[in-house]
């Protein structure tokens, strides 16, 4: 018979501030129910692509709905996108896929435009960090340079991406109000919005 110390102390309370976001994490992550990560494995030369899931059929129904689509042609053509992604030659790299496809999750794609568009973003993403790794590891002007500059294009890449997304989810429509302030005789002050040919939101 083992005797416990009794000096062990007992497992300290996760304090109220930090249990509130592991239980906003918990809730999000529910809310999205993301599909399975992917499997990676070469075979005879050939990569082949599985999900960690007991049910296959059900596994690629999630990945069609995180892609936002509903053709399993495009579905298939995507996730191999993805899993190329993670595949060097002979070397697999799942880890590199997966974050690949939760960057496409994350994206939560309405549409086939709208995923394409999350995978390369996503891909950038890694390719600006990888040249950020290069560029701190230099031996000389000529690598800097030629790190420096592709870098600077990855990242702006990057930005144009973020607003083609927000253009094409808006529609491309941009609302601009401008607040104009009056002041009458007498000294009172009449604010109002002032929209597309000058009429204020007030009717006046």
């Amino acid at each position: 018979m083992t005797n416990k110390p009794e000096n062990q102390s007992a497992p300290l309370a996760t304090p109220k501030g930090q249990q509130a976001r592991i239980n906003a994490v918990a809730e999000k992550q529910a809310a999205r129910a993301d599909g399975p990560p992917m499997k990676l494995e070469i075979v005879d030369g050939v990569l082949q692509v599985t999900f960690t899931h007991a049910e296959p059929d059900v596994a690629h129904i999630l990945m069609m709905a995180d892609l936002g689509t509903c053709d399993p042609h495009f579905m298939a053509g995507i996730q191999g996108d993805v899993a190329r992604i993670g595949a060097y030659g002979s070397t697999i790299d799942e880890g590199a896929s997966n974050f690949l496809l939760s960057v496409v999750r994350g994206v939560q794609p309405r549409d086939e435009l709208e995923a394409m568009l999350a995978v390369q973003m996503g891909a950038v993403h890694q390719a600006t960090m990888m040249m950020a790794r290069r560029l701190n590891h230099v031996d000389n002007i000529t690598q800097q340079d030629a790190a420096e500059r592709a870098l600077n294009k990855l990242a702006r890449t990057y930005v144009t991406q973020m607003q083609a997304l927000k253009r094409y989810r808006t529609g491309g429509q941009q609302k601009v109000t401008v607040e104009h302030v009056t002041v009458n005789e007498g000294g009172q002050a009449i604010v109002g919005a002032v929209t597309h040919g000058g009429r204020s939101n007030n009717g006046k």
